[in-house]
């Protein structure tokens, strides 16, 4: 690939990833190169211990590849300290997964904020830009309520505000509609959409489902650890619906 293109926010070359447990190997990601343009919203698919989520964790800096390289928004992942990765990750990018992972003794305010504040942000403005984020997905009047007391959809909502809250440049995303009934995975992609349209974030989506996959600008299918398509969406022709 030759470095980063114009527009280009992840790259991916040659990417290889082993896990071995001491008495099996497997290879989870075998030879992958995948380019994401800046503001696309991109689907991965593909059967079960096909690579998918092994891909996500290792663009994301998750996990560790064995070789090849990546680099987000022109910084090379693979050569970040850990220190370095941790602090990109958590000022970069947000991270929305299928177990809605909210701490239940925090409101949804408090849960919010938690990036920020970990990140050592300054309370008040850590609050600020928490309920900035709630209000942007709809759950403003719920903010001091806690966890067990929203619905899956609600709780999915106030994981994705903290996915947003520090105003990433990239969302993963991990089957995140995968607990939800087919109304509120709807809904959830309604609102995936609508901030990738408004608000520029790049998504990428790791999927079971053909209706979340058909909202994304391309889909990507996996098997045996590569990827055998690469297919833009017929309904979308390219980031943010342009």
């Amino acid at each position: 690939m030759g470095g980063s293109c114009a527009g280009v926010i992840i790259e991916a070359e040659a990417v290889y990833k082993t896990y071995d447990s001491g008495r099996v190997k497997v290879a989870a990601l075998r030879g992958v190169d995948l380019q994401v343009t800046r503001g696309e919203m991109v689907a991965i698919m593909g059967p079960s211990g096909c690579g998918k989520t092994t891909l996500l964790n290792c663009l994301s800096g998750l996990d560790e590849i064995d070789s090849g390289s990546i680099s987000i928004g022109g910084a090379d992942l693979v050569r970040m300290k850990d220190n370095e990765k941790t602090r990109y990750r958590a000022t970069r990018m947000g991270y929305v997964f299928q177990s809605f992972n909210l701490l239940p003794v925090l409101t949804v305010l408090e849960n919010v904020e938690m990036p920020l504040l970990v990140s050592r942000t300054k309370a008040s403005q850590a609050k600020e830009q928490a309920e900035t984020a709630i209000e942007m997905v709809g759950l403003a009047e719920w903010r001091t309520h806690y966890p067990s007391e929203l619905s899956g959809g609600q709780q999915q909502r106030v994981a994705i505000a903290r996915a947003l809250v520090n105003e990433p440049e990239i969302v993963w995303a991990d089957e995140p509609t995968g607990n939800l009934d087919t109304e509120n995975s709807t809904a959830i992609m309604d609102l995936l959409s609508l901030l990738n349209r408004e608000s520029g974030h790049t998504f990428v989506i790791v999927t079971h489902s053909d209706d979340v996959a058909a909202r994304a600008h391309r889909i990507i299918r996996m098997q045996d650890g590569h990827i055998i398509s690469d297919a833009r969406v017929s309904a979308q022709s390219g980031p943010n619906g342009k």
